[in-house]
């Protein structure tokens, strides 16, 4: 199955789905071969979609599966993504499908050239605050060792009892604690805050649940 050109995620095997899971984790790719270990710099940014079932429908209001209940049919669909596989994935975002009334919408009040400017921003602060601390190697948040960012994205009281209470509720593993703290550092930065604050932190965890996984596990 394919969408404008480019293959949706689950359509891969599983196998192959899983071989990403190093390079995602340490930014390289090791492959041996008898006595020989080779190891490659494989630091990369995956973009992926898909729909919540095979038919696409399954969250459209009213929308009744003819197979088998809806939620069986996201269930099997999306389990060809292993659940190590999701847990290296730091944003995972619902898109509804655009409607007639959605294209008179005004646009937004801030456009591409605000936003860039605003990530560019972002990046200086986390080159200056990774430089400071004795780390020039690292650039951004997400390749900062697990230890330096509990102490940089560190959060106030409020944010503390907001991710012990999140940590529990959705069981996050020691990578989905700290791949949290990263991006809500990352979101801290964009707004210019110097501490992590509890919004930064809902918005953070806001991306490690999609709908489709709350249908999936009713």
């Amino acid at each position: 199955m394919s969408c404008g050109g480019c293959y949706l995620i689950p359509e891969f095997q599983p196998q192959v789905l899983d071989s990403l899971r190093q390079p995602l984790e340490t930014g390289e790719v090791a492959i041996a071969r008898a006595n020989h270990r080779i190891v490659y710099p494989s630091r990369f940014q995956l973009v992926a979609a898909m729909n919540p079932c095979r038919c696409g429908h399954a969250l459209d209001p009213g929308f009744s599966c003819s197979r088998q209940p809806a939620a069986r049919c996201v269930g099997q669909y999306q389990a060809r993504l292993s659940g190590p596989l999701l847990d290296r994935i730091d944003l995972m975002i619902e898109v509804p499908a655009v409607n007639a009334a959605d294209l008179l919408l005004p646009p937004p009040a801030e456009g591409s050239a605000e936003v860039a400017a605003r990530v560019a921003a972002a990046r200086h602060i986390q080159i200056a605050r990774y430089a400071a601390l004795g780390l020039p190697h690292v650039s951004a948040n997400a390749a900062a060792p697990g230890s330096v960012i509990e102490e940089a994205a560190r959060p106030d009281v409020a944010g503390m009892a907001l991710l012990r209470e999140a940590s529990e509720r959705l069981n996050l593993s020691a990578r989905g604690f700290h791949r949290t703290l990263k991006l809500a550092r990352t979101i801290a930065d964009l707004d210019g805050a110097s501490t992590v604050g509890r919004p930064h932190l809902a918005e953070a965890l806001s991306y490690r649940i999609s709908n489709g996984q709350a249908l999936r596990a009713a």
